[in-house]
């Protein structure tokens, strides 16, 4: 995989690949020169996956600021609990 096509993918392709490198990594199953290529790219797909939660994270924080939600504090008399 190349830098191009994590770019291409979503968070949750990002996750999956790296859930797939670690368990190949835990049950020792790659050469030792294959196990560093896939850590070479386990720290693409971190770095992706890190900006798309970042992305996330702007959005929401922009639709917050735009709300006008207001909260008020809990009335534990009004409650049925």
């Amino acid at each position: 995989m190349t830098k191009n096509s994590v770019a291409t993918m979503s968070f949750e392709e990002a996750m999956d690949a790296l859930k797939n490198i670690l368990e190949k990594m835990e049950t020792a199953q790659l050469p030792l020169e294959e196990a560093v290529s896939a850590y070479e790219y386990s720290v693409l797909l971190k770095k992706h996956c890190e900006e798309k939660l970042k992305q996330a994270q702007l959005r929401v924080e922009k639709v917050t600021d735009k709300s006008t939600v207001q909260t008020e504090p809990f009335d534990e008399q009004a409650s049925d609990f």
